[in-house]
């Protein structure tokens, strides 16, 4: 373990459920079984203050240099990187005073992944509404700003079993159509194939749906004839697996969740409703098209239940379990 690079987890929004779930994989043993160094960026004194709150007894130890190979890790304890954070209570309501504590944990797992310092990223949920600001979409696009990415990034939500991806991302349903394109589409199932290709050494089976119930319209040219048709063809073309389009409202079913490895659908909902029916909390959310791995557990801060101690950590699990298998 000495010799292996370090996977960083950014706490991200302070007023969460993350920390709490970050004890709960600690409570299973789920960091101490992983093969890897784990580092923790967030504040300290706040860590502290919500394991207090939420009854859990860990050991913290904090890093006080970037010079990783100097660092004694312990995976019993909780190894952090300490980011300066002030605040009144343990757990509050979320506002605007967690943006800059939250972009300065970014910016240093940012920097430590491009110096190949680190091996990847999980990331806690942060709030779109106040740290996004409506400057990017969700963090699939800040982290594409702040990497300078000359490809668009992809989402794709992934169990091992099946998995997802919306062509767009966090967009109101009036403007779908008009952020659609042909070049998007091959842009994302390209990042697909390459991911399943070199990082889990598989061709994936990929099913691509299309935008209209019953991939029809009232329209002349409706959007499988412009934009989703000329994308599948181009990708055959560059031996892609890859069918369609494919009618939403029945593609669910068993037989093509079987079949399949990966379907593609037009917007958010269209997937992810389906595929968090089906899979729950065993999912995780992957940023694809970046010059690092990033992964973020499948849920939001869900600030109601913060302090509470009654969520779910199956997808953190799930998010750490799923870089066992990745080199």
């Amino acid at each position: 373990m000495k010799n292996k690079k370090p996977l960083l987890i950014v706490l991200g929004e302070p007023n969460s459920i993350f920390s709490e779930l970050l004890f709960k994989s600690y409570r299973k043993k789920i960091i101490q079984k992983y093969n890897r160094p784990i580092i923790i960026i967030g504040s300290e004194n706040l860590l502290k203050s919500q394991m207090k709150f939420l009854k859990y007894s860990i050991k913290i130890k904090k890093i006080n240099s970037f010079d990783f190979k100097k660092f004694n890790f312990n995976k019993k304890y909780i190894n952090i990187l300490n980011v300066e954070y002030k605040f009144k209570k343990t757990f509050d309501k979320i506002s605007n005073n967690s943006n800059k504590y939250i972009n300065d944990c970014f910016k240093i797992a940012i920097k430590l992944l491009y110096e190949k310092s680190a091996f990847a990223l999980i990331n806690g949920p942060v709030s779109k509404t106040h740290f996004l600001e409506k400057k990017h979409l969700g963090v699939t696009e800040y982290l594409a700003s702040k990497t300078k990415n000359k490809n668009k990034p992809t989402m794709l939500i992934y169990n091992p079993v099946f998995s997802v991806c919306p062509i767009t991302t966090h967009l109101p349903i009036s403007s779908v159509t008009k952020n659609l394109s042909k070049n998007k589409i091959v842009n994302d199932v390209m990042n697909i194939n390459n991911f399943y290709k070199n990082k889990l050494n598989s061709k994936p089976k990929i099913a691509i749906l299309g935008l209209n119930p019953h991939c029809e319209s009232i329209e002349k040219i409706s959007e499988e004839k412009k934009i989703i048709k000329p994308a599948i063809k181009s990708l055959m073309n560059k031996k892609i697996y890859i069918k369609g389009p494919f009618s939403a409202d029945t593609f669910f079913s068993k037989k093509n969740l079987s079949y399949f490895d990966v379907a593609v659908g037009m917007y958010h909902d269209q997937v992810l409703a389906p595929m968090k029916t089906i899979f729950n909390f065993n999912a995780i959310n992957l940023t694809l098209g970046l010059p690092f791995l990033r992964v973020s557990p499948d849920h939001g801060t869900n600030n109601q239940m913060a302090g509470k101690n009654k969520s779910n950590a199956q997808s953190l699990i799930s998010s750490i379990n799923f870089f066992k298998k990745i080199k």
